[in-house]
């Protein structure tokens, strides 16, 4: 074949073209390999921050939300329940949640929440992880009892701001998860209003 037949111009056509289909090809081979290494909707899922509207809450009533396949409890507590808290700092192994280090530092103290209403734990008993029961009336836990989260398994017993009596199986206060509220009805668990700025 002659050199005055070819035409220069179809070569390079031919040329880029398959180089832009083997490039395309060479992508679409690598895809699944690279799409494997991020991490599932199921993994996001499990660390991610769970939003929660707490605009339908009646003053008494709890919900349960789940972060970190953990059940978060949110009860709305009433000024007759907040009213108890000081009474019992006698009875309680860590009335200000001082010997803890999980945590946040708005909890350090006799409520245990951002705003007196709202108590935001996870349900899951410092003892040996059972879930406590939200046993909110006064006398339904004993005669002396004001209030709380009992845990029918080992008889642990805690406040209605989740804080632990003395003298029951379980040491530790309930874990307060670290939340904000993102506006006057919705709260996000699993990131402190800090860590959101940051």
């Amino acid at each position: 074949m002659a050199k005055d037949n070819i035409d220069p111009g179809r070569r390079k056509a031919l040329t880029t073209g398959t180089a832009v289909v083997g490039g395309v090809g060479a992508a679409v081979a690598i895809w699944p390999f690279l799409s494997s290494m991020n991490p599932s909707a199921s993994a996001l899922a499990a660390g991610a921050p769970v939003e929660v509207d707490i605009s339908k809450m009646e003053p008494g009533q709890q919900i349960q939300e789940i972060w970190r396949r953990k059940p978060v409890w949110i009860i709305r507590r009433t000024p007759e329940m907040v009213e108890t808290l000081p009474k019992l700092t006698e009875k309680l192994r860590d009335p200000d949640s001082l010997e803890e280090s999980q945590q946040p530092a708005f909890a350090q103290n006799e409520i245990r929440s951002i705003k007196d209403e709202y108590l935001v734990l996870i349900g899951i008993c410092t003892h040996l992880g059972c879930s406590p029961e939200f046993k909110p009336v006064p006398g339904e836990v004993g005669a002396t009892w004001l209030g709380g989260f009992y845990c029918a398994c080992h008889g642990s017993r805690f406040d209605l701001a989740g804080r632990v009596y003395k003298n029951v199986p379980a040491n530790k206060n309930l874990e307060v998860p670290p939340y904000h509220f993102i506006s006057e009805n919705r709260i996000l668990i699993g990131m402190t209003e800090d860590e959101a700025k940051a």
